[in-house]
């Protein structure tokens, strides 16, 4: 579709201080980072629907095609409001991805954009280890059939797959339309957090401290059978199993056997359900305890046909008899927020109900708050064209100095918390304007 620009779509992209959001409308992000531009008196984000984006990569045309007809929509002023006059730099084009999560239209869009007769311009350059991600695949048509079932985990690889397509189209059309812009967090880098397998080789060949792996496991598809061969060999008997491209705590496995007497138990928030023609998987929300083999089997041969990423299972600290991790903000120049996770349970994610606690109220001597951020800023420097990240970072109970357990391009919804009297997305923005701004 060609369509001619309208002078004041022209005068928005040449403003001083534009930017784009891609992402879901009207969510707590969306409104988060709208609220943190008005904080810092610059003009609201132009958003872009994620399921726009979607429609447009399917019918073939252009971002450019997409962003006219999103401004227009939305009916932006022709001249935004200018930079506060505290921040002396002009505020180049912005470009912010955001979370897809949260929508199932955009979910189930995005499992059509991975299926192997997809629609459109299909992509798979950004696909981190593109062979190992396959899993379980359905046509387009049926993916676009999928209703709704309340926490299911749908096709996880081939959702993968179709994001990492999205993001490469993305990162194309804006080198093409968009030149000068800058990404806070580039896709390809996005595209490698999201896979746990691929960003754990990456930050291991920068020299940053992660869990050490289960031998023999890596890059491949594996399956129970498998798993439990390396773990005899090697005499590992506890690890965590974790779907590659999962969050929240979904397709988490806390996993241990006894090699005297071969019980087992798995730990997670993974759900069978047997109601339909065949199982389905889904994330409960709640953890759940296995040990009958035959389910814990079912369980880990579904991970291993999605694509699974398994670590030895390295003790957490504790504090008043739970364990905890830290997810600590990094923006490329500087650690900011920080919350401590704590559980009577291995697995410490919020989403579980989890307590929280600040960690300038915790037990964490000043010596080990600063281990925390010096290893959350390594990580992020791994990825020198990102500008921050939520890192979860783990603190072992023997001692010693903290690991990286995940990288989360998304990582910056932290509620109830606040640095240099910020919350995180005013504290980002603000980080940026001081240090990005030419």
């Amino acid at each position: 579709m060609n369509r001619s620009p309208s002078s004041s779509y022209q005068q928005w992209l040449a403003s001083a201080s534009a930017c784009i959001l891609f992402g879901n409308p009207n969510n707590k992000r969306t409104a988060g980072w709208q609220q943190a531009r008005a904080h810092h008196h610059l003009s609201s984000a132009l958003v872009v629907p994620y399921i726009r984006i979607l429609h447009t990569i399917r019918v073939g045309e252009s971002l450019d095609d997409l962003l006219q007809a999103v401004f227009q929509r939305q009916s932006h002023q022709s001249h935004p409001i200018e930079v506060a006059s505290s921040i002396s730099h002009q505020v180049p084009l912005l470009l912010r991805l955001d979370a897809p999560g949260d929508h199932f239209a955009v979910e189930r869009e995005l499992i059509a954009l991975g299926a192997s007769d997809a629609e459109g311009d299909i992509d798979d350059r950004l696909v981190p280890l593109d062979a190992y991600t396959v899993g379980h695949l359905i046509s387009a048509t049926e993916a676009r059939r999928l209703q709704p079932q309340h926490g299911r985990i749908w096709y996880p690889a081939q959702w993968f797959r179709g994001y990492c397509r999205l993001l490469s189209w993305l990162q194309r059309e804006v080198s093409i339309l968009l030149p000068q812009a800058q990404w806070m967090n580039d896709p390809a880098d996005i595209a490698v957090m999201f896979d746990k397998r691929r960003c754990h080789q990456w930050l291991h060949a920068a020299g940053v401290a992660v869990p050490p792996l289960v031998p023999d496991l890596l890059g491949q598809q594996s399956n129970y059978e498998q798993l439990r061969l390396s773990m005899e060999q090697h005499r590992i008997y506890r690890v965590f199993i974790k779907l590659f491209c999962g969050s929240a705590a979904s397709g988490v496995i806390a996993y241990q056997y006894n090699p005297r007497t071969g019980a087992e138990i798995a730990t997670t928030t993974i759900g069978i359900d047997h109601s339909g023609h065949e199982p389905f998987y889904y994330n409960s929300g709640r953890l759940r305890r296995y040990t009958d083999s035959a389910t814990i089997v079912q369980i880990i041969d579904w991970l291993g046909r999605e694509g699974m990423h398994v670590e030895r299972w390295i003790s957490k600290d504790s504090w008043q008899n739970k364990a905890y991790d830290i997810r600590q903000l990094v923006c490329r120049y500087e650690s900011g927020h920080a919350v401590m996770r704590l559980s009577h349970t291995p697995i410490t994610n919020l989403h579980l109900r989890n307590e929280r606690l600040l960690v300038d109220q915790s037990h964490l001597s000043a010596e080990q708050v600063l281990q925390i951020q010096h290893i959350a800023s390594a990580g992020l420097h791994c990825f020198p064209n990102s500008f921050c990240a939520g890192i979860d970072v783990l603190v072992p109970s023997s001692g010693g100095h903290p690991y990286i357990i995940d990288m989360n391009p998304f990582g910056d919804l932290l509620y109830y918390v606040e640095h240099q009297g910020l919350g995180t997305y005013a504290w980002e923005l603000q980080q940026w304007l001081e240090h990005e701004c030419i």
